[in-house]
C-alpha cells in the first residue's frame, strides 16, 4: 500500500475518534503525525504551483525558510527529489509531477473532510481558484461572482484571466471558465448556457459595401475573423433542415472576440461574435444584425474541472450557482 494512503486511513481515523470525543494519546500521535505530512504535501504544492519559495510562503502565509523546511522534511519522508533547484528557477522534477497528481486530491479531500466534520457546509468557506477569458471573464463572469461572495463571505476568489489556453492541473486552479466549441479534452464540462453567435456589420460598412443577401455572400466581403474556434473561417449556418458552411477572409484575425467587435463598430468589415460581446452595440445600433432568417452556430458556456479532482463543497456551490445565473438568462 502507497504511503500516502496511510496517512489519508491514519487523518481519517484520527478524525472519527476525535469527532466522538475518545481522542487517546495514540490517537493523538496519529492525527498529528498525519496533519505534519498534509502541511508538508500544502507547502510541496504551493512551491509547484508558484515556482518558487519565496511566493510559495506568501501563499501559505509562512516564511520562506519555513516552507523549505517543509519540502525538504518530505523529500527526506520519500527518499526522493521531488524539485530540480538553481539560483534562478524551481521545477518538478518527474518525480514531482507525479507526486502532485497524486497529493492534490488527497489534501482536497483532508479539507472536504474537515468542512464536515466542522459541518461548515452550511457556512463555505476557503479559496477558489478560477481562470476565465478576459472579455467574458471581466464583465459577464464578475457579475456573476460578485452575489456568490456575498452570500459567501468566507470563500476567498482568485479569478485569472487569459485568452490562452491554461492547463488546470499544472497551475493549480479549480474552475475554467470557457466559451466556445470545446475541443476534445480530458476535463469534465458542465454547460452552463447557450450563446448563440451574431454576424453584424456597423452601418458605415453597409452603405459602404452593400448588405449581404444571404451567408453565401460573405465570400465577397471583408470578414472579421475571431482565431478562438476550431476552423474560424468556416461559419456554419442553417436554414430549414439543411446545414452549409460559408467559407469567409478577411484583413483582420485576432485571438479576442471583443477586438473583433471593435473593428466591426470602426467600419472595417463583417464579425461574427457571441451575443454578450455585442448586445448593447445591437442595441444602440453602432452594429446591425445580419441574417435574422437563418441560425448560426451556437457557442456554449461551460465549467471545466479535471476528472481526478475531488471538487470541494465550495467549488461545488459556485458552480452551481453559476448554472442558475446563466440559465435563468435568455439570451448571451
Amino acid at each position: 500500500m502507497p504511503k500516502d494512503r496511510f496517512i489519508y486511513n491514519d487523518l481519517i481515523y484520527s478524525m472519527a475518534v476525535n469527532k466522538m470525543g475518545i481522542m487517546n494519546q495514540a490517537s493523538m500521535r496519529r492525527r498529528s503525525r498525519a496533519m505534519d505530512t498534509i502541511d508538508t504535501m500544502r507547502a510541496f504544492m504551493a512551491v509547484a504551483q508558484e515556482g518558487s519559495f519565496t511566493a510559495a510562503g506568501k501563499r501559505l502565509g509562512l516564511s520562506t525558510k519555513l516552507v523549505s523546511k517543509y519540502v525538504a522534511q518530505l523529500e527526506s519522508r520519500l527518499s526522493t527529489q521531488l524539485f530540480n533547484r538553481t539560483t534562478r528557477s524551481v521545477s518538478l522534477t518527474d518525480v514531482g509531477v507525479a507526486y502532485l497528481e497524486r497529493c492534490r486530491p488527497i489534501v482536497e479531500q483532508v479539507d472536504e473532510l474537515d468542512e464536515l466534520v466542522q459541518e461548515r457546509q452550511s457556512a463555505l468557506a476557503g479559496p477558489i481558484r478560477i481562470t476565465a477569458p478576459t472579455g467574458f471573464g471581466s464583465t459577464n463572469l464578475t457579475q456573476a461572482l460578485a452575489p456568490f461572495m456575498l452570500a459567501h463571505p468566507s470563500v476567498d476568489i482568485e479569478l485569472k484571466l487569459s485568452d490562452s489556453r491554461v492547463a488546470l492541473v499544472e497551475e493549480g486552479f479549480d474552475l475554467a471558465v470557457r466559451v466556445g466549441v470545446l475541443r476534445d479534452s480530458t476535463l469534465i464540462a458542465k454547460k452552463l448556457a447557450d450563446m448563440p453567435l451574431i454576424v453584424c456589420a456597423s452601418p458605415d460598412y453597409l452603405t459602404a459595401r452593400g448588405r449581404p443577401g444571404d451567408p453565401m455572400a460573405l465570400a465577397t466581403h471583408n470578414c472579421l475573423v475571431d482565431e478562438n474556434p476550431v476552423n474560424a473561417t468556416a461559419w456554419r449556418f442553417r436554414t430549414g433542415k439543411r446545414d452549409f458552411v460559408v467559407k469567409v477572409a478577411g484583413a483582420f484575425h485576432a485571438n479576442a472576440p471583443a477586438a473583433i467587435a471593435n473593428m466591426a463598430i470602426a467600419g472595417l468589415g463583417i464579425a461574427r461574435c457571441p451575443h454578450y460581446v455585442v448586445a448593447q452595440n445591437l442595441e444602440d445600433r453602432t452594429l446591425e444584425q445580419l441574417f435574422h432568417e437563418y441560425e448560426t452556430e451556437n457557442f456554449g458556456l461551460y465549467a471545466l474541472y479535471p476528472p481526478n479532482r475531488h471538487l470541494t463543497a465550495r467549488v461545488r456551490a459556485l458552480i452551481d450557482h453559476l448554472a442558475n445565473h446563466f440559465g435563468s438568462v435568455a439570451k448571451y
